[in-house]
């Protein structure tokens, strides 16, 4: 194909569904899909195999998730048939905890080198082992100051980045699950709001915010979704 400048849609103002569409129109089996499992994770997994049944979902294993976690990978894969493509460190959290600690309680270096290790670079592994030049992710703007300025398409290391359900809110959110008979993640009913690591994640107190529920509110991010550029890409 002839390079050629992509004139963007207006997908601030598209549905989910046209964003989604969209990206499989333009990217074709060069996009893929991330998942952690969380809280609402059902909706974007829906919402997306809906259009894209096939495209690859990608799941970012740390070893260090919840066992509920691992039990709703489990449920909504069966139930949704995904195309899940499972990435892990080089190394077990055995292997890491037995080499250098427990790196998350070494304060922002060693949180920085326990995310590196166990979360970017399979994912960088994943994109390059999957041919991948785009990639839809489920961030809200409601989860957080680091999300809230984000576009609907952005670039971020040279990917094209699109987030299908930026602007839904939290109604929006429960309504999809409950509409499409969904499931919620079973921690969900015990306080829990946004999910990662055991080890990171909390209850959602009084006075806490969602993004003070993840590494004790020290950093929403967890060097997958990074403060990007607007999108500025050719096909």
């Amino acid at each position: 194909m002839d390079e050629k400048s992509v004139q963007l849609p207006d997908l601030e103002a598209a549905t989910p569904q046209e964003r989604v569409q969209w990206a499989a129109d333009i990217f074709g089996d060069e996009l893929i899909m991330t998942t952690s499992f969380g809280t609402h994770s059902a909706v974007m997994l829906h919402l997306v195999t809906s259009v894209i049944p096939d495209i690859p979902v990608v799941f970012i294993d740390t070893g260090y998730l919840f066992p509920e976690t691992y039990r709703f990978a489990v449920e909504l894969m069966e139930k949704l048939n995904l195309n899940l493509k499972k990435y892990r460190a080089h190394i077990s959290a055995a292997e890491q905890e037995a080499l250098h600690g427990r790196l998350w309680e070494k304060g922002h270096e060693g949180l920085k080198q326990y995310n590196l290790m166990n979360k970017v670079e399979p994912m960088d592994r994943a994109v390059q082992e999957l041919g991948a030049k785009a990639w839809l992710a489920g961030l809200r703007r409601s989860q957080g100051e680091t999300r809230a300025s984000r576009k609907v398409v952005e670039s971020q290391n040279k990917m094209t980045k699109i987030y299908p359900i930026l602007d839904l809110s939290a109604r929006e959110m429960h309504e999809y699950i409950e509409t499409n008979g969904l499931s919620f993640h079973p921690l969900w009913d015990l306080g829990y709001v946004s999910l990662g690591d055991w080890h990171s994640t909390s209850k959602l107190e009084a006075g806490m915010s969602e993004s003070d529920t993840r590494f004790g509110g020290a950093s929403r991010e967890c060097g997958l979704h990074e403060p990007s550029s607007d999108v500025d890409f050719q096909i």
